[in-house]
Parts: structure tokens; C-alpha cells; sequence
């Protein structure tokens, strides 16, 4: 008879040697320096040049005659199309609007190797047209199905073949995952993180990292990617006594932020309360969208080479002519969305009983698989809501611009995905506040870290602005 052993529900050393690539190196005067100089030579051999086109102009698409989507000529990559979106209890009850349709499931992977006795991680410095300056921290591997079955005839993605066959690897984290439901209609990649022992060969533009520089990496504006940030919250970082293993100064709100990643210290929900309240946000929500021709979407108007909403808000389909060194790719054109203004993505936190909670909020947008997903307290480009009565201004947008700054524990603009968007960019916070609001407002909960770490070893339960927060939240607690 064949002998079955079983194995425990998770690996408990997994959160410790997180934690303790977390700290290290502790107080390097010289670690952002060497990364900066890396990136700075690095940026002479590899970019990206964008500049705007046309959407006449841009070779290897065209516009559907018949509908008027943009669609590449080889029917692959992504489309953007029209989409009819009814719903009843949102700020606004019906309109329609451009959306990319982009099928393909993804890769967004970091491959992890214990380097000298601590976990590191080998992360990417990508330049991707849309970002905002250049060289940012990336996964080791972002592809998606287009990219690497090499539709664009360009060279193979490095790396790839320990994502897609992980087997014979140590798999970390690896769960699908939605991105920007406004602006993808059904648009999901998945998250790995796998873990290897032999050796690895460093390519030009990969670097080994420590979890502790990269969390430092958080502080600085536009320097960590989306997909970098939505990979690294899916990882294990919450168990019990993994705060025992962070050391250094601890003010009241790093030691609640350390107990918030302890499951056995409590919350104000229980896994139970909390799953029986996403499963009623989804069941009684009303979210009917219906995919439409482009020319039919109303309110938008394709005039001077780019569709634009009548009123000059939200964003813009632009083209983009691209030049680019150090890709798979040397030149290539493409439309992207770009948005009108700087976005505000922003929890507000709070301590009950020595443990720090965030307000989350099940939001219901257009382009999520299952219609409603955990979001930030806040999450909205602001003027954005300025033609809008007051009354339909986004709820506690104001708590979190009005915050004293002892009571923002974080403050950075961070890009969103530059491979889809044009300067994407909001300013991700922190807010500590003594608002006790949740009760009265069913879209609300107050819940831990360790809580929405939980969740996200499932798919589709935190949208990509709220992964990026708890990969935010992760950074702070190493000091």
C-alpha cells in the first residue's frame, strides 16, 4: 500500500524569513545610493521614448470599420471597445465609456532565492512607455499571453520558464488577481512569487533584492511598480510571532501595525462576518454592463487624434509611437488610457484595542469578474467629481486631504501599470483617524492586516489599488 504523508495547512518558517529579509539591511547609509547609481547607468542602455500620435497614425492597428474599436492586426494584445454600464446605487446610475478588453491571463512573478541566509528577491528595472520617469522596480517577470507566445516577434521573456513551470520549484504565492476595473474590462493576471535553489543567472537589468530595500523603494515617488507592488502583498506576511521578529523603534502605531499582522491578538469582524459581507455586497449590487460598439458609446467623442469625454474629465485614448532599448521590442505604436489628474488612493486606519484596523470598502466597478471587490477608504481622482452635488462627492475624501501630517503614516505617488496607461499616477496614504463611522455605512468594515492578507491568497477579493496599500502597510512595519 502507498504511504501518504500529509502535509501542515501552511509553512509557519515562510512569514519568519519574510520578516527577516524585511530588516535587512537595517540603517545601510549606502544602500539608496548604490541602487540609484544602478538605475542611473542602467537608464543610459535601457528606456523608453513615447510620444503621442494620432490614433490615425498608429501602424499595426486599426479602427474597426463596423464598430470603431481599436484593434491590433494581428487580433491579439488587446482591443478597446465601447461599454453600456447600469448602476443603480453608484454616484452616477448609467453612462458608457471606452474600456480595454484584454482576455489573456497574464504573468506578474518574482522569483525569491535565500542569498548569504536571507530570502531575496530578483526584481527588474523595466521602463515602460507610460511611466512617468523611465526606470522603475518591477517583477522579474511581467508578460502577458501576447507577449510571451512572442506575437510581436521579438525576443523570448527572460525567466519565464520558472513561472510556467513552477513545479519543481518552492511556489511562495500564486493566485489571479483583477487589475483596474474602470479602465479593464475583466482583466486578470497571475501573481507568483516562487522560490528557487540552484543557480540563477543575473541578467543586465536584474538586481537581488532584500524585502527591506525594497521596502525603502515604497518611499520614494514612482519607484515601484504596480505590478512589483500587487505581487509582493500576496505574500505570507502575517502569522503568529512574526512581530516578534521585527526589531527597531516601535510608536504606538508600528506596534498596532505589528499586532494588526498577529491573527491570535483579534478583530473586530470575524473571517466569517467578513466573507458573509463581501458575499451580500455581491449579491445585492446591481452591476449590468454590456459590451458596445466604440462609435456608440455616449458622451465621448473621437476629435484631434483621441477620444475624449465631451466634458474634458476622467481620460483620454491617445496614441503612442514608441522607441524603446533593452526591451523585446525596439519600436512598436500602441493606444493607451491616460487620466485627467493625480488620483487619491488612501485607507484610513485606526486602533481598537491595541490593534490597527483600515476601513475598506466594497466597490462595485464596471470591468471586476464579480462585480464588487475590497477597495481602499478612498479611491477616485477628485476633480473628477466637481460637476457632481456634494452629497455625491466621494465619502471621506475629505477626511483624508484635510489630515494633519502627524496623522499621515504614509505619503507616496506611486505609478500605475505603464504598459496600458499614460502617466497613471496617484498619491497612496495612511491616515490615522479617530472616525468610528463603519456602523452606520454597509459599504464599510474595519478589518487587519492579517485579515486581507488571509483574503488574498484567493482571487478577487482586493482590487489592485487596496493590494498596492497592503504592500504599503507591509513596508511600514519594518521601520
Amino acid at each position: 500500500m502507498t504511504e501518504h504523508r500529509l502535509l501542515p495547512y501552511r509553512d509557519e518558517l515562510m512569514p519568519a524569513r519574510i520578516a527577516d529579509s524585511s530588516l535587512t539591511p537595517a540603517g545601510d547609509p549606502g544602500e539608496a545610493a548604490r541602487l540609484r547609481q544602478w538605475l542611473a547607468e542602467l537608464g543610459e542602455r535601457s528606456f523608453t521614448r513615447a510620444r503621442r500620435i494620432p490614433l490615425e497614425e498608429m501602424t499595426g492597428w486599426h479602427t474597426d470599420p463596423a464598430t470603431g474599436d481599436l484593434r491590433h492586426d494581428s487580433g491579439k494584445f488587446f482591443t478597446v471597445e465601447g461599454l453600456d454600464v447600469h448602476m443603480p446605487d453608484g454616484p452616477v446610475t448609467r453612462w458608457s465609456q471606452p474600456i480595454i478588453n484584454q482576455p489573456e491571463v497574464g504573468i506578474l512573478g518574482i522569483l525569491a532565492k535565500e542569498i548569504d541566509g536571507v530570502l531575496r528577491f530578483l526584481i527588474q528595472a523595466k521602463a515602460e512607455p507610460g511611466n512617468c520617469n523611465g526606470l522603475q522596480l518591477a517583477p522579474t517577470v511581467q508578460a502577458t499571453r501576447s507577449n510571451y507566445t512572442r506575437v510581436h516577434g521579438g525576443k523570448a521573456v527572460p525567466y519565464l520558464e520558472y513561472f510556467q513551470r513552477s513545479g519543481g520549484h518552492r511556489v511562495i504565492a500564486d493566485v489571479r488577481q483583477s487589475e483596474q476595473g474602470s479602465w479593464f474590462q475583466h482583466k486578470r493576471n497571475r501573481n507568483m512569487v516562487v522560490e528557487v535553489t540552484g543557480d540563477v543567472p543575473v541578467l543586465d537589468g536584474f538586481r537581488w533584492m532584500t524585502l527591506g530595500e525594497i521596502h525603502r523603494s515604497f518611499r520614494v515617488d514612482n519607484m515601484v511598480t504596480m505590478d512589483a507592488r500587487t505581487v509582493l502583498s500576496c505574500l505570507p506576511f502575517a502569522a503568529p510571532g512574526l512581530a516578534d521578529r521585527q526589531t527597531g523603534p516601535r510608536d504606538d502605531f508600528r506596534s498596532a501595525l505589528l499586532r494588526s499582522c498577529r491573527p491570535e491578538k483579534g478583530s473586530l469582524h470575524t473571517t466569517g462576518e467578513i466573507l458573509s459581507w463581501i458575499t451580500e455586497s455581491r449579491t445585492g449590487r446591481d452591476v449590468w454592463t454590456r459590451r458596445i460598439p466604440l462609435r456608440q458609446v455616449r458622451s465621448w467623442q473621437r476629435v484631434d487624434g483621441r477620444i475624449s469625454h465631451v466634458n474634458g474629465l476622467y481620460f483620454d485614448v491617445i496614441g503612442l509611437d514608441v522607441v524603446a532599448a533593452g526591451r523585446e521590442v525596439a519600436h512598436w505604436r500602441q493606444p493607451a488610457i491616460e487620466p485627467h489628474g493625480v488620483g487619491v488612493v488612501a485607507f484610513l486606519a485606526r486602533v481598537f484595542d491595541g490593534v490597527l484596523h483600515v476601513l475598506v470598502n466594497a466597490r462595485a466597478e464596471p470591468g471586476f469578474v464579480d462585480a464588487v471587490e475590497l477597495a481602499p477608504t478612498v479611491q477616485c481622482i477628485p476633480q473628477n467629481f466637481d460637476p457632481l452635488p456634494p452629497d455625491r462627492r466621494p465619502r471621506f475624501l475629505d477626511d483624508v486631504l484635510a489630515a494633519r501630517s502627524d496623522r499621515i503614516r504614509f505619503d507616496t505617488e506611486l505609478s500605475e501599470e505603464g504598459g496600458r496607461f499614460h502617466r497613471a499616477r496617484n498619491r497612496y496614504l495612511v491616515v490615522e483617524t479617530d472616525v468610528d463611522a463603519a456602523g452606520d455605512l454597509p459599504d464599510f468594515r474595519w478589518m487587519t492586516l492579517h485579515q486581507l492578507v488571509d483574503l488574498l491568497r484567493h482571487s478577487h477579493y482586493l482590487n489592485v489599488q487596496a493590494r498596492s496599500l497592503v504592500a504599503c502597510l507591509h513596508s511600514l512595519t519594518s521601520a
